[in-house]
């Protein structure tokens, strides 16, 4: 049995004993990388850590240390009822704000986890509050930063244009951008309505009156409100019909937050707010690390308002931090031993250009879920420059499809993306969330490549 074999087997190893064990896979996945890499790739331990992501690391811990804090003094508080007010309380609508602006961030330059470290907090935040499926919110932010992605001035869409130059293939950017915007957009609206988008719009909107009272027109108190933990139905998912609510969404029901004029603002909040403002600005603007940043303006809070903040580093998201990283450590082991490019050049050789185009998608789909997506297109697309060059492929409809595939799976909790949702949902059961994130994110690894390839491929774009 080859190297190679042997360590996707592995993989499905690791998967079946964190299923069936209750055990962390970060932790399985590290053991995991240390046998393999030591026994079957003869790395050292160098070559092992070699693929530990320790930007992410940082990135993780930074961010939902950050949101701890912003949680402990009510800013998060503020910003929803924030929210709120500017949609005029409908709910509904807010799933969408946040897809739109992960979009407008990513659009205009912003690299997409720092897109959805800046919004996904906030989103889940409100998610929590309101009764929202976390799963729903989650998908919103991750396909929302994913839709504006590929903008010929953002870093996706620079980065795939400047693959397809180099290789002297044909190429239309209008195109690309356009079919990850409509992709993403379609499955945001298939994920609305699967996870209870209707019923936020038949409840009809909220209002804050006196003594923070929240009530509804329409329905909206006679309506079965979600748990914060996601008990909504999703996709994959369904939760018994006896589960009784959770505490949160009992008192989401019976005691809605105060009006954002009950909540001050205060000076911790005053802070807490200027510091999403020069995290926003510090990664936009200046190009700077997104978690280096959170962290050192989550130090700067501790020091000043240490009563506040006291509680926050237990807040860190610590078990989703050995998951993620855990499994990206063995996923690099597989880079090192050389198992991916053995995957693709399998699927490459293949004589049949059609099928060898879908199992292309499928691969990049599949690896980019535990893996960087730039990295991915960046072996895919020469990958596929032989069969692109028999004439038979349209070049434009390859590339967006391969792009599209090796993107949308990014709501995979194993992803940069999913990770960051999964860390940053408060009020929720992880272990329940994570299982809802891997469940759907097998779902769209396992439809949208052969949908994208019906759709871009066999019509011969390009």
């Amino acid at each position: 049995m080859s190297p190679e074999l042997i360590s996707i087997l592995v993989l499905a190893v690791v998967f079946v004993i964190a299923t069936t064990r209750s055990i962390n896979m970060g932790a399985l996945a590290f053991a995991a990388a240390f046998a393999v890499g030591t026994l079957v790739a003869d790395l050292d331990a160098d070559g092992i850590f070699a693929g530990f992501p320790g930007d992410l690391f940082v990135v993780l811990v930074g961010v939902t240390y950050l949101f701890a804090i912003a949680r402990s003094n009510g800013t998060t508080d503020w910003l929803v009822h924030a929210s709120v007010r500017l949609v005029r309380g409908r709910v509904a609508l807010i799933p969408w704000v946040m897809f739109a602006l992960t979009g407008a961030l990513t659009a205009i330059g912003a690299v997409s986890p720092a897109a959805v470290a800046i919004v996904a907090p906030i989103a889940l935040s409100f998610a929590a509050r309101y009764g929202i499926s976390p799963l729903l919110m989650g998908a919103m932010v991750v396909h929302g930063a994913q839709g504006g992605g590929f903008s010929p001035i953002s870093i996706y869409g620079s980065i795939v244009n400047g693959i397809v130059e180099r290789e002297k293939l044909p190429g239309n950017e209008v195109t690309l951008f356009l079919a990850s915007l409509i992709v993403n957009l379609v499955i945001a609206a298939v994920v609305f309505v699967a996870c209870g988008g209707l019923r936020l719009w038949r409840q009809g909107s909220v209002t804050e009156v006196d003594g923070g009272a929240l009530k509804g027109r329409g329905e909206l108190r006679d309506q079965q409100q979600p748990t914060g933990t996601g008990t909504t139905t999703d996709p994959g998912t369904h939760p018994s019909p006896s589960a009784s609510p959770s505490p949160t969404a009992t008192a989401t029901r019976e005691t809605a937050p105060a009006p954002t004029s009950s909540l001050p603002l205060t000076p911790p909040r005053i802070a807490t707010l200027l510091s999403l403002v020069a995290l926003v600005v510090a990664v936009l603007v200046f190009d700077l690390d997104a978690g280096l940043t959170a962290i050192t303006l989550a130090v700067v809070l501790s020091a000043v308002w240490p009563d506040d903040s006291r509680k926050a580093v237990g807040e860190i998201a610590w078990p989703t931090v050995l998951l993620i990283c855990g499994v990206l450590t063995y996923v690099g082991v597989l880079d090192e031993m050389g198992t991916i490019t053995w995957a693709g050049e399998g699927v490459g050789g293949i004589g049949v250009p059609l099928l060898a185009a879908v199992l292309l998608c499928y691969i990049g789909a599949i690896v980019s879920a535990f893996a960087s997506s730039v990295g991915i297109m960046g072996a895919l697309i020469p990958l596929a420059v032989p069969f692109l060059a028999q004439g038979e492929i349209g070049a434009v409809g390859m590339v967006a499809a391969l792009a599209v595939s090796a993107t949308v799976v990014d709501v995979s909790p194993f992803s940069t993306n999913g990770a960051l949702v999964l860390a940053a949902a408060p009020d929720v059961d992880r272990e329940r969330f994570f299982r809802q994130l891997m469940v759907y994110g097998g779902i769209v690894v396992a439809v949208v490549p052969a949908v994208v390839w019906l759709l871009m491929v066999v019509p011969g774009w390009g």
